[in-house]
């Protein structure tokens, strides 16, 4: 087990306090951040596992937060097309944004942004590899079993580790996929409330949410 010394900082957020953790560090700023024309000033940390390629951002929003209040908390995996290139093929770009409306509208919104979890985890290269064969006809689902990769790879216990550290192991889950709150449970997370995201669909994308809808049960 690593330990992940993190100094009292003096910071506007929160005291920071030294804690052991199954991960191998983590660190802390404020970040300033311009989100649909505020300028909206959130607490940032970073995080890696044992995997050097296992790293993750995390913004926290807080606004004079109640004792106990239920953080809203939205674990995203991180998409290169969509929430960087806004990719019309999947709903990643328009869910990381209503998202962020949330969680900058609340009292105590959590992001817990995941880039290694690119194509549900089969990375980068994979998922335009399973664009091409979308290209031919083939669903999501199909064109991943089609070039040897799980339909489904991603693991959260990075996610599940960075909410116990934040001491946030009840929550409200912005997520429309009902296996993403399974998993978290799985890590000891109680998942009080599931909220889902409703973005709207375009051309390029009815197929694939279709998909997800039909054979990944997310709740659409």
């Amino acid at each position: 087990m690593y330990t992940s010394q993190l100094r009292e900082a003096d910071m506007k957020s929160s005291a920071v306090k030294s804690v052991e953790l199954d991960i191998d560090w983590a660190v802390q700023t404020v970040m300033p951040i311009e989100f649909r024309g505020r300028e909206i000033h959130m607490e940032a940390r970073a995080y890696q596992g044992h995997d050097p390629h296992c790293q993750a951002m995390v913004l926290i929003h807080r606004d004079n937060p109640s004792p106990g209040e239920l953080p809203v908390v939205r674990v995203h995996s991180g998409c290169v097309t969509g929430d960087i290139f806004h990719s019309l093929r999947c709903d990643c770009y328009p869910q990381l944004q209503a998202s962020m409306e949330v969680i900058t509208t609340s009292r105590l919104g959590v992001m817990v942004y995941l880039p290694y979890h690119e194509g549900r985890g089969i990375g980068l290269v994979n998922k335009i590899r399973t664009y091409a064969l979308q290209d031919q006809g083939y669903d999501t689902v199909d064109a991943n079993v089609a070039i040897g990769a799980p339909i489904e790879a991603r693991d959260y216990d990075l996610a599940a580790h960075i909410l116990f550290d934040l001491g946030y192991s009840r929550i409200a889950l912005l997520t429309n996929n009902p296996a993403k709150v399974n998993a978290l449970r799985a890590e000891g997370i109680t998942v009080v409330e599931q909220r889902s995201l409703i973005v709207k669909a375009s051309p390029y994308n009815k197929r694939y949410l279709a998909t997800k809808k039909e054979r990944m049960a997310h709740l659409l």
